[in-house]
Formats: structure tokens, sequence, C-alpha cells
């Protein structure tokens, strides 16, 4: 297997990017060091699986195989602008370790973690750097902006409120320097003027704050993908020029900040080659604020051809899952959605770490108009190392008599159909608005536990019609349950531990689950209407729209017992060896020991 290494660490990235940084000059590292001692770091470590991947590239032509040290490129840029984003110190952190290789602890925090800030065994999220504490502005909003603040703002000026929410653009406050630097950029970049009509002119008279479209707040950055994105594409046109037009358009797409014209291609292209990638910002899990900015990824990955073609089949049954949703609104969905089973290369940005699936594009108008594409990670799903860790926890929480009805299969397809869940149910409220628009803050957590429950849907349903047999069913329910127990109580702007524990408490509610001798027994004949009636809930308060009465049914059903909750996590905590995970890449990290 050839081996491909793309030479800089995320930390001399950083600092060797220091002249392309959003601020006028490099990083300051005054100020910045380590806040955690030694004792605090390890206690996280030692919770750490180490994962590292490194998939068979024999398959690539000589033109993919330096297609994908262009795409390593831009992924390394697209990370560098996914820290940024997400604490506004956090490049100079980066350079500050650099300068400190002898700080292994810290530079692995740092790498698990994109940035100066970790997730504790309690849940909370610190500062292992004395940096500024994390602030659900991150870096997408002026420093110190909160809800009240906008939502003020945005009370005397209804008119800006689209234009400041917008999912891909930065909020700076209206300082003369900054208009002078979001005006430097369209004057160095004269096709961002051209991409952006009306921009200048609304950088010259906005008052208060200014929205600033990505391809102008990061512009060297972009200009730089743009350029490695184009010199992929030439390498792979001979072998795929599907896979090639679509690399151009999603170059042209950044510096528009507008994807149709790359997703059209993404969703409807026939790629005959080996490889695929997910490329730009789609996903807004780090917005804290609005739940509305999207964040930045890349993800390379190569294709597994027969799980792929065997997964494909799969879904001849799609439109009888939707027919079969409790809601009245049912509509006619594509059977030819692009579905394949693939081994990452290498993720960036808000992508790297465990993630086992993606559906995209989210725009529900692009969405009707051209589908969706599936994306199942293989050496992340079927990792045997994950599914024993996954295994002890929910041998903990569950009677000992249903230990065993867990299994990697039953995993890898509840996933599947939660990506296609995505694509089934409510897309937009009953009045037309997208939900993301219309429910905001909450839209992710709901979005995501209607596709988790379309998912067990779809297995009853394949079951009945003869698809899959009863011991697979129950190792998809199974995988369902694990999916919901928690290890900690949930923090309100986590969206999947959120409605996780939402679903926990429903099936508590409605006798799927009963809590005995400290542990859970799953009911499987209630399994399937305690289903069946949370989707119910959920695709009613998606068509309704309404975010404050969305909000009062997180507030009802995420109440943490400790009596049962509690006794469930501390039991499944006790069973952990790991609880975090660090990915390196064989593309980009090298031979790991």
């Amino acid at each position: 297997m050839k081996k491909l290494t793309f030479a800089l660490t995320p930390f001399a990235l950083a600092l060797s990017l220091a002249a392309c940084a959003t601020a006028p000059s490099g990083p300051s590292t005054a100020g910045i060091a380590p806040s955690f001692d030694a004792a605090r770091t390890e206690q996280i470590l030692a919770r750490t699986q180490r994962l590292h991947l490194a998939p068979d590239l024999s398959a690539l032509t000589p033109g993919e195989h330096a297609a994908v040290t262009e795409l390593l490129a831009a992924g390394e840029r697209m990370q560098r602008l996914y820290m940024d984003q997400r604490h506004p110190q956090a490049l100079a952190a980066a350079a500050y370790l650099e300068a400190h290789p002898e700080l292994s602890g810290e530079r692995d925090l740092f790498r698990m973690n994109s940035g100066p800030i970790t997730s504790t065994l309690d849940n909370t999220r610190e500062a292992f750097l004395s940096v500024q504490p994390e602030a659900p502005a991150r870096n997408m909003y002026p420093s110190g902006t909160t809800r009240a603040t906008l939502d003020a703002f945005f009370a005397t000026h209804p008119e800006r409120r689209d234009e400041l929410l917008d999912d891909r653009g930065v909020v700076w406050a209206a300082t003369p320097e900054n208009r002078r630097r979001a005006l430097s950029a369209l004057d160095r970049h004269p096709a961002l003027d051209t991409l952006h009509p009306g921009l200048r002119a609304r950088l010259q008279t906005s008052e208060t704050y200014l929205a600033v479209p990505y391809s102008v707040a990061y512009a060297e950055d972009f200009f730089f993908i743009f350029d490695r994105l184009n010199a992929a594409a030439d390498l792979v046109e001979s072998g795929d020029p599907a896979f090639a037009r679509y690399l151009r358009l999603r170059a042209r797409d950044l510096l528009a900040d507008n994807y149709e014209g790359g997703d059209a291609a993404w969703v409807t292209g026939d790629f005959t080659g080996n490889l695929n990638a997910q490329i730009g910002s789609y996903e807004t899990y780090d917005d804290a604020l609005y739940g509305v900015k999207t964040f930045f990824s890349l993800s390379l990955l190569v294709r597994d051809r027969p799980r792929s073609e065997e997964l494909q089949a799969a879904l001849a049954d799609i439109q009888n899952v939707e027919n079969a949703l409790p809601y009245a609104n049912h509509r006619e969905v594509r059977t030819d959605i692009p579905v394949g089973v693939y081994n990452i290369i290498a993720d960036f940005g808000q992508a790297r770490g465990a993630n086992t699936a993606t559906i995209l594009p989210n725009e529900a108008y692009l969405a009707r108009q051209y589908g969706r594409t599936i994306l199942m990670r293989g050496n992340i799903l079927l990792n045997e190392d994950i599914f024993q860790e996954t295994h002890r926890a929910f041998s903990a929480a569950v009677v000992e008599s249903q230990a065993n009805d867990l299994t990697p299969e039953g995993g890898f397809y509840r996933t599947l159909w939660h990506e296609i869940g995505h694509y089934l149910g409510v897309d937009q409220t009953s009045d037309g608005r997208d939900l993301d628009a219309a429910l905001e803050d909450t839209a992710d957590l709901l979005e995501e536990m209607k596709a988790d429950l379309v998912s067990l849907t779809s297995a009853r349903i394949l079951n009945e019609r003869g698809r899959i047999t009863d011991d697979q069913l129950r190792g998809i329910y199974a995988s369902g349950v694990r999916r919901v127990l928690q290890k900690n109580r949930p923090r309100r702007e986590q969206p999947y531990n959120t409605m996780q524990l939402i679903q926990w408490n429903w099936f508590m509610d409605r006798g799927a689950l009963r809590f005995e001798d400290g542990r859970l027994r799953i009911d499987y004949r209630r399994y399937p209407e305690a289903v069946t009636s949370l989707l119910r809930e959920v695709l009613a308060i998606q068509r309704a729209g309404d975010r404050d009465a969305a909000n009062a049914f997180v507030d009802r059903w995420t109440t943490w017992r400790p009596e049962l909750h509690e006794v469930i996590a501390t039991r499944m905590r006790e069973s952990e060896r790991t609880r975090f995970t660090l990915v390196t890449y064989e593309a980009i990290d090298g031979a790991q020991p």
C-alpha cells in the first residue's frame, strides 16, 4: 500500500499560516500557559481511546494519489478555519503548543478538541490552557455577544435578522477597523465583489454589526482552498469526470457562499473513481447562540465498493417507510439516493473524530430538488475496539440476559437508516418555513431525534416485509437503546445527548424500558409503540414550527433522577475503559506507535 504523508502538524500549520490569519497579524501567544495540572490532563487522556486510520489505498490511480495530496492540503486549511471559528484564541494556542513540544498531554487534548477547550469526565467544558472561557458566541459573533443583546437589536431592526443570521457569514462589530478589513478583502479579490452584488454598499453603510460572508472574512484561506480543489479536479478528470466537476463547482461555491452548484453535482453525479469528499460548512452544532452558523469540515474518503453495492439495494423500501410515518403530510421521496460505504483517509474540522455517517445537503430546498447523499464511514462503524467499548457500557446498563442483544450489525443498520431518516418526514413547517429558521437552537436536536426514531421505525417495517430477521431487528432495537443511555447529565447545548435523554425518559414512561434492581430491562413488545408515539410528537412539533413549544417539550422530558439515571450512568462509567477518542490518520500523521 502506498503511504501518503502530509507533513504539517495542526500546530505547525497554525504557525505557518499566521500571515493568512483572519487577524491582521499573527496570533499572539502572550499569557498562554497550561491551566490543568498533570493529573487533570492525565485523567482525561487515561480515558481516551487512540484510533489510527490507515485505509487501503492500493486501488487509487496515480491521478487519485496526487489528488489526495491536494485535498489533504485543503483539509488542513479547513482545520485551521474551524479552530478559528470555535475560539478567538485557538490559533494562538496552537502556536504556543508548537513552541512547547514537551507539553505532549496538552497537545493531545488540543488535537482531540480542535482547540483549547476540553470536555471533562463530568461533562463540563473547561479551558486546559489559560485562554478565555468558552462562550456561546464562539468566534462567530462579537466578543461578549449574548442572545439577549442580539434579540434586542433584532426587535428594533427586524430587516437585518436574515442578513446577520445567514448560515455562512460571520458577525463583526461595525468598527472602522473591521469595516476596512472587510472592504480590503473585496479590493484584493475582485471576484468576491462580483459574486456578492450589493455587499460592498452594505459593508460601507451598516451600523452596529457587519454581516461578513465567509469568503470575505477568510478570503486568503478560501483562495488557497479554491486552488487546491481545482488542482485536484485536474488530476482526476480523465478517470472520474463527475468527481472533477464536483470539485470545481465546490471551489466556486466557497467563493460565492452558495453551495447549490456543488451540492447538485455531488448528489446527482455518477462518480466512477475511488474517491469522495465532503467539503465546506454544513452543520450548526457548534453555534451555541442561535444554532444557525455552519462550521467548516472536510472529509476525504475512499470507496468500499462491495459494501456500497449491498447497501444500495436496501433503499428499495424507502417510500414504504415514509408512508408509515405517523403524520398526515406524506410526500413522494426518491429511491435512488446515492449511498456508499467509505473508509476515511482523513477528516478535518467539524468532521474530525469518530463520526459514523453523514447525509447532506441539509437545506430543505436542495434536498427537494436534488436529493441527498449518504456517506457511511466503514472504518469507524465496524471498528472492533469502538464496538467493544460500546458493548461494555450496554452490558453494564441492561439486565444480564439482554447484554448480548447488541451487535455491530445492529449498529451499522441503525446508523444507515438514521441517515436516511433525515430525508423522510417533515422538512418544512406548515406555513412554509425551513425548520432551522423556525426552531433555531432546537432545530438540530429535533431533527436528530426524528432521524433516530425513523431508523427504528424502518427496522420494524423491513422486518414485517421479510427484509431483516427477528434477530437482526432485536440487534437494531438494542442499538437504539444503547444510543439513548447517558454517562452524565447532558448540557442543554448538546443536541445529540439532550435528544437521547428525551428518548430515554419517553421509553421509560411508555414501558419500553423498566428499572429492575439497578439495571434496565428492554420490553421489546412495547418498544415499537413507544418509538411511534414519540415520533408522532416530534413530527408535530417540527410541523408547527413553534420554538417556544419545542423548548417546553425539551424541558419537560429532560429530567435527570438520581435514583434512576444516575444509577445507570454510574454503572456505565464504572464499566468504561475509554470515554473519548483521539483519531490520527496515516495519510497526515504517518505510522503511529
